[in-house]
């Protein structure tokens, strides 16, 4: 198992929050779609060469984001992951995942 953190505009939250579930992330038990959300700032200055979907190049940027997490199973992160950055906004998504143990 695997907890997944990825953090999006609140826009955006929902359509990314069903691209999960729906690619089988957040998966516990007889549920689906299962995660939690918090709110805070996004932070980024787009490089030379980016093409942010917010924001201009050499500008410093904030954007009030949510922060998805949920659990994944193993046998289907590569596609929860392929799900997020196809729905994503952003050019290049923060995304985390590290392997836990459910008890």
């Amino acid at each position: 198992m695997y907890k997944v953190v990825v953090y999006v505009p609140l826009a955006d939250a929902d359509k990314v929050r069903k691209a999960i579930g729906d690619a089988g992330g957040g998966k516990i038990g007889a549920y689906s779609h299962c995660s939690f959300s918090s709110r805070g700032t996004g932070r980024f200055t787009p490089s030379e060469g980016a093409k942010p979907a917010i924001g201009e190049i050499g500008k410093p940027q904030e954007v009030e984001e949510e922060r998805i997490e949920f659990i994944c199973e193993t046998y289907c992160l590569d596609d929860v992951i392929a799900a997020i950055r196809k729905i994503h906004p952003y050019e290049e998504p923060a995304i985390e995942a590290w392997k836990v143990e459910m008890k």
